[in-house]
């Protein structure tokens, strides 16, 4: 376990923009480390795609991951992770927004993975091995899932509270709010979250640390314009990854 601050939205917003404005492909090195965690949850049950193929290889016996992408940046992350994941596991697509980040789409599309449509979801959601939940981040101010979001995790939970599907969540469990920690009816529970930059306080408030499952803070080289901020608190993750 590794002692780290937790930070607010606005901090880590604020240290986030300089890096941004010099052209930082910060989104690149979150779904870096998105990917890294995903690979990770596979050979640690020791199902991963080497289990049934040789590396690099994909067959039909390569593990299914759904990813939940919604509008904003972590879906963007979500897509990206799954572009990086499709050349070795059996990936599919659910887009959940208003909107999409097209660019992440379009290059998970090229790299292999399929987009699907909610029936689709709902007749093969017992065979996700993995659920990457990018439908919302920090961005939220209320955690309710709504329209096709709240439609796609009804038909999932059942199969992650039999612990058929693992959830790996995207900044912080979908339907949790990122400072308070208060939760949406419907929520994901996370088997692991993929923190950015910082562990944000509604990961260590309220229905948090029920929720998010282990924590994992993805180093995507923040740390030089967070010190000039006062941490609101510490907490122990299990690792850092760096993206």
């Amino acid at each position: 376990m590794i002692e780290v601050p937790v930070h607010t939205v606005e901090h880590v917003r604020v240290a986030e923009s300089p890096l941004l404005a010099a052209g930082k492909p910060l989104m690149a090195r979150a779904a870096s480390a998105l990917a890294q965690v995903v690979r990770d949850r596979f050979a640690q049950s020791g199902t991963g795609p080497d289990a049934a193929a040789p590396a690099g290889s994909r067959t039909a016996h390569a593990r299914h991951v759904l990813v939940l992408a919604g509008s904003g940046n972590n879906g963007g992350d979500a897509l990206y992770a799954a572009a990086l994941l499709a050349d070795e596991l059996d990936v599919d697509v659910l887009t959940v927004g208003a909107r999409v980040h097209d660019a992440g789409l379009a290059t998970a599309l090229a790299a292999g993975a399929r987009r699907v449509e909610i029936p689709a979801v709902r007749e093969a959601s017992d065979s996700y091995d993995v659920i990457v939940d990018g439908i919302l981040g920090v961005g939220t101010t209320d955690p309710a899932l709504r329209g096709n979001a709240r439609e796609a995790v009804r038909a999932l939970l059942p199969a992650v509270r039999a612990g058929r599907s693992h959830v790996v969540a995207v900044d912080l469990p979908s339907g949790l709010h990122p400072e308070t920690g208060e939760a949406g009816d419907v929520v994901l529970p996370a088997s692991v979250t993929v923190t950015f930059g910082a562990v944000k306080p509604g990961l260590v408030r309220g229905r948090g640390p029920e929720l998010a499952g282990e924590l994992v803070l993805g180093d995507i080289g923040l740390g030089p314009e967070l010190e000039g901020f006062l941490p609101v608190g510490t907490v122990e993750v299990d690792r850092v990854v760096r993206g």
